[in-house]
């Protein structure tokens, strides 16, 4: 494919990407998601890797406004809860090219396919990420990234992850990505509630086990949900793909927290919530009660403190 790769999101995960496209040679430019003044700036990002390395690159930060079609492939990294306005945005620019969502939760997809995108990818995420300056962000990969397809099919599953893998960045194609968003909703339900509540990283749960026990409480509750939904999953997977990320992210604060330090929207509605709305349809809503209850609390918590 080789066109320009636009990331929407000057956030942690939208920089880390964009240095290490660009450091492939791959034309990128970063789109601020919830600003368009009609400015454009190339900006040095700095990327520290796991081992305290650190790659840097030149990246222009743009905005919507200076392109009149996006040519190439889009990719969000922005926060969900701005998607109502941005497919509204994207839909008269985004023209034949795919568009890739690399964010958490459930049915995040759902209003670009309601617009009726030409081809709408998910991406499960397996890194983490953190804004340790303006321009300066922390990555630490877990697993390679699983890419499905949603709808339409203007574009081949494997160009897109050829497109958007690099060394330190990997995906992959996944034929079963619903079956992977529930897994990983689920263990977002987990770390996006209890690791901001308890104001703790992500390693807390293969470190401490009452925290692995609330874990426990909570995935179990959601893979009833999941099954209700048709998904299919075990407790024990799930379970042991948390301790295994919570391992390879020691010292990493999850989003919601981040987000909270910053005074910032949450994205608990598509996770806790989105589940809990779920379990109502099916007339399960008492089988997540815990669920709903940290979610309730995160909700607040993130209220009080903006």
């Amino acid at each position: 494919m080789n066109k320009t790769i636009f990331i929407v999101g000057n956030g942690a995960i939208g920089k880390a990407l964009a240095v290490f496209l660009k450091l492939q040679g791959k034309n990128v430019v970063i789109l601020r998601g919830s600003v368009d003044d009609g400015s454009s700036v190339m900006e040095k990002i700095t990327v520290v890797l796991a081992d305290q390395s650190t790659l840097e690159a030149e990246v222009e930060i743009s905005t919507l406004s200076r392109f009149q079609i996006l040519d190439g492939v889009v990719v969000l990294t922005n926060k969900s809860f701005g998607n109502d306005e941005l497919a509204l945005a994207l839909k008269p620019k985004i023209n034949t090219s795919p568009l890739v969502i690399l964010q958490n939760g459930l049915g995040v997809e759902q209003v670009f396919t309601d617009h009726e995108f030409p081809g709408v990818y998910r991406c499960v995420l397996f890194v983490t990420s953190q804004v340790a300056a303006d321009n300066r962000v922390s990555f630490k990969p877990a697993f390679e990234c699983p890419i499905g397809g949603i709808s339409g099919n203007n574009t081949s599953l494997n160009d897109i992850v050829e497109e958007l893998s690099t060394p330190h960045f990997l995906f992959r194609a996944e034929e079963n990505i619903q079956q992977v968003i529930w897994k990983k909703a689920i263990m977002n339900s987990v770390y996006n509630s209890v690791c901001p509540l308890l104001n703790v990283d992500n390693g807390i749960f293969h470190r401490n086990e009452q925290a692995l026990a609330i874990a426990c409480e909570i995935i179990a509750e959601c893979v009833q949900i999941a099954h209700e939904a048709g998904v299919i999953l075990e407790s024990e997977d799930v379970i042991a793909s948390l301790v295994g990320i919570s391992k390879a992210s020691d010292g990493q604060l999850i989003s919601t927290l981040q987000d909270i330090n910053r005074k910032l929207p949450t994205e608990i509605d598509t996770l806790n919530f989105a589940i809990v709305r779920i379990a109502e349809k099916f007339g399960k809503a008492h089988l997540v009660e815990q669920t709903r209850l940290l979610g309730e609390l995160v909700k607040l918590k993130s209220d009080i403190n903006r």
